[in-house]
């Protein structure tokens, strides 16, 4: 059955991640690809040469083929290619929504599937990342928490999607390399033409882990893709205009903020523990005044940098005044640099709760507002192709409440 929306026009690859006996590139570091160089039979001092020149490749010129590898010798070229990909994650369907937001159900190798999602703006284009096959979480309010946790996602397939994102927004440098810094000691590299070359212009400007999957509980992989996506020598994008955002794993939070560094998003939706326990079920793990201290303790949190509270507005669930003043008040006791992003709930088939109503909404965010703390309401987008905010999911199946309920016992079972 054809999926509703437009189905964006823009081909893209379909390498599996890691196809056949070859080794994929992509997620490795700098010196694990200067390794596997070496394993292959390079001496140590080409390997690191040659690690250098692939990652430009990789990352800054969004190359796929070794071929384009200008200044690499073009007898090396064959080598790399018998041994190595460097993938991309298989398209299964791409579609536009009407208000310019892209939506991507993608597949890994084994072909266990997720979606990533292009939001654009007028002066910034956001990328909301996955970090799992389906969800280690239960939220009752978010479609994809209604699915089982199959697999974390590797730190290759995690960035994968940031090029795949470029690939199709075609946003990398035009030209070629020839010319331009290629090996003295490579005699037949691409060194007998002037290079040209433009630097690209970036549509892609910031990126959210939002997607399929709480970021925390895959936090090696996420550290891992992250900390190539902010290589200055790559993609290059800087850690403030990335944002990670949690659930509430209140032990991995202070380590995000010291190994990885990006902005913080909490998604507490609640501000008593009987609400929270019921929307969001870690609550009961980890408490709210639990979570918000882990919050005031946050590495690099401050004024030029606040935490965003991600607040999803239920109709006579979590949406009265008294709710708001509470929410301010918690703000105020720990003391934290924050800002709120209230969230109209975006509906999905067999979802328990109803969106607040528009004049709910705002009146819930000017009480906000009158507290000194920035409450701005998010406008939904990309509801039209299912690719907003809680409505991410890969499956097309449609589990009855029995089985609803069955997934997250199961989930809260296993969190303790």
């Amino acid at each position: 059955m054809q999926i509703p929306g437009h189905i964006d026009p823009v081909t893209t690859g379909t390498v599996p991640l890691r196809g056949g006996n070859r080794i994929d590139l992509v997620g490795l570091t700098r010196d694990a690809i200067g390794g596997v160089l070496v394993e292959a039979g390079l001496d140590a001092k080409a390997a690191k040469l040659r690690a250098k020149q692939i990652w430009h490749w990789i990352y800054h010129r969004g190359v796929t083929d070794f071929e384009a590898m200008t200044d690499i010798a073009k007898t090396m070229r064959p080598w790399l290619t018998d041994r190595f990909i460097i993938g991309r994650p298989t398209v299964r369907e791409a579609q536009v929504s009407n208000d310019g937001t892209r939506k991507w159900l993608l597949a890994a190798a084994d072909g266990q599937e997720y979606e990533m999602v292009f939001i654009p703006d007028a002066d910034r284009g956001t990328l909301c990342v996955s970090s799992q096959v389906g969800c280690t979480l239960n939220c009752r309010f978010c479609h994809t928490g209604t699915m089982r946790l199959v697999r974390n996602l590797g730190a290759g397939e995690i960035v994968g999607q940031v090029l795949l994102a470029r690939d199709a927004l075609g946003e990398w440098p035009k030209g070629t390399m020839a010319g331009f810094g290629a090996d003295p000691e490579d005699d037949d590299a691409d060194d007998d033409a002037a290079g040209h070359y433009t630097a690209d212009g970036r549509m892609l400007t910031n990126i959210v882990m939002m997607g399929m999957g709480e970021p925390l509980y895959n936090f090696e992989e996420v550290k891992g893709a992250l900390k190539i996506v902010m290589d200055g020598d790559g993609l290059a994008l800087s850690k403030r205009r990335i944002t990670l955002s949690t659930s509430g794993v209140v032990p991995m939070m202070a380590r995000a903020g010291d190994e990885i560094g990006v902005n913080l998003a909490v998604s507490l939706h609640a501000v008593n523990k009987e609400v929270r326990d019921e929307i969001v079920p870690l609550n009961r793990k980890y408490g709210i005044e639990e979570l918000l201290q882990a919050c005031a303790d946050y590495p690099g949190a401050n004024n030029a940098r606040r935490i965003t509270f991600e607040y999803v507005m239920l109709k006579d669930k979590n949406d009265s005044d008294d709710d708001a003043r509470e929410l301010v008040r918690l703000i105020k006791q720990y003391k934290l640099p924050a800002k709120v992003n209230l969230i109209p709930f975006n509906p999905w088939p067999g979802a328990p709760y109803e969106c607040s109503t528009p004049e709910r909404v705002k009146a819930f965010s000017n009480l906000i507002f009158k507290a000194g703390i920035s409450a701005p309401v998010r406008t939904p987008r990309g509801r039209d192709i299912m690719a907003a905010c809680g409505q991410l999911k890969s499956a097309a199946t449609k589990p009855t409440r029995a089985e609803l309920d069955r997934i997250a016992e199961e989930k809260q079972a296993a969190l303790g």
